[in-house]
């Protein structure tokens, strides 16, 4: 068991502590994946050996920490992949952490409901169930070429291979914590990147347009917060089938101005058409980052793109001084 899956209990308009207990996260390994609005994976391999401690006992320090720390309790889900990791969440609760040790992961899985599985589509479980594969357990005895035959080639394979417990997903930092920013790569170039999942798929334009808003905003931050700019921006959309969107656009100029980065959202959002379609995710990614000191940037004349860079200013200012929270993701868009 070395990966963790947190659910901090978050109450009502305390959303914008997450990056903070991010922070906490990062205290013991590098390898942070933020799953806003209130969850996060955690890669424990190299802390485990560090502090000579298995993932259990680290989740209950992490644990103390935070109601300690953040005054936040957390409920965590423990196994060896980040899939098994968020399925074990599923049974564990503030104060108990829900482990599924290697050996114990078929008795686990056999009789969980399809829908149980992360990733899995509501059409797809509802096939399944149709043919009578409703537990995991039934999936994993079924025959691959059935699986194949049922919801497609690849589809039938990744399927067969998490019923029976093949878990090949990995731990992806995001980068989301603020306080704690770290640059990942991309094929060797530094890049910032945050995602926005829905609660359920989501079909409403507004709900898309508010959760690229929110991107946006902290993209911006981010980059103001490390001195970067950044000369493209990528908008990945993810649908309930599982399939993605992705559109990059070159900036004008290299920027890290908010509302220079939601225009373009915007712009890549509109371009696609979706008509009502059904969003599981939305995520922007900055690339090309270069020193802010080394950007020009061109004055517009423009009185309303003044005043919100001043407001970026204050904004900026109040969260240095007094943290993320000084600042609530949304405000500058008020």
């Amino acid at each position: 068991m070395t990966i963790l899956c947190v659910r901090f209990q978050l109450p009502p308009r305390r959303e914008a502590a997450l990056p903070e207990l991010l922070g906490l996260l990062e205290e013991f390994t590098p390898v942070v994946e933020a799953l806003p609005p209130d969850r996060a994976l955690a890669d424990l391999r190299g802390a485990e050996r560090y502090f000579r401690r298995d993932a259990v006992e680290l989740a209950s320090v992490i644990r103390v920490r935070a109601l300690a720390l953040h005054g936040v309790d957390c409920a965590i889900g423990a196994g060896p992949g980040p899939m098994l990791a968020r399925m074990a969440l599923q049974d564990a609760r503030p104060g108990v952490t829900c482990a599924v040790p290697g050996e114990a992961v078929a008795d686990f899985l056999a009789g969980r409901p399809v829908a149980a599985l992360p990733g899995l589509g509501g059409a797809t479980a509802r096939v399944l169930c149709e043919y009578g594969l409703d537990t995991l357990g039934r999936v994993a005895a079924a025959p691959l070429s059935t699986l194949e035959r049922l919801v497609g080639a690849k589809a039938g394979r990744e399927l067969h291979e998490k019923a029976n417990g093949v878990d090949r997903g990995r731990v992806v930092p995001n980068g989301v914590s603020l306080a704690h920013s770290r640059l990942h790569s991309s094929g060797g170039t530094p890049v910032l990147a945050t995602e926005r999942p829905f609660t359920r798929d989501e079909s409403d334009p507004d709900r898309h347009r508010r959760a690229l808003l929110s991107a946006a905003e902290e993209l911006g931050a981010r980059l103001r917060a490390l001195d970067k700019v950044c000369r493209t921006l990528t908008l990945t959309v993810r649908y309930a089938d599982r399939t993605a969107t992705t559109r990059s656009r070159t900036l004008g100029e290299p920027t890290a101005h908010s509302a220079a980065l939601t225009r373009a959202a915007y712009d890549m959002y509109e371009a696609l058409r979706l008509q009502r379609a059904r969003v599981r995710s939305i995520s922007l990614r900055a690339e090309g980052l270069d020193p802010a000191e080394q950007a020009s940037h061109q004055l517009t004349f423009d009185p309303t793109d003044d005043k919100l860079r001043r407001i970026e200013e204050a904004a900026d200012r109040a969260r240095a001084r007094f943290g993320l929270l000084a600042v609530l993701p949304g405000a500058l868009a008020a």
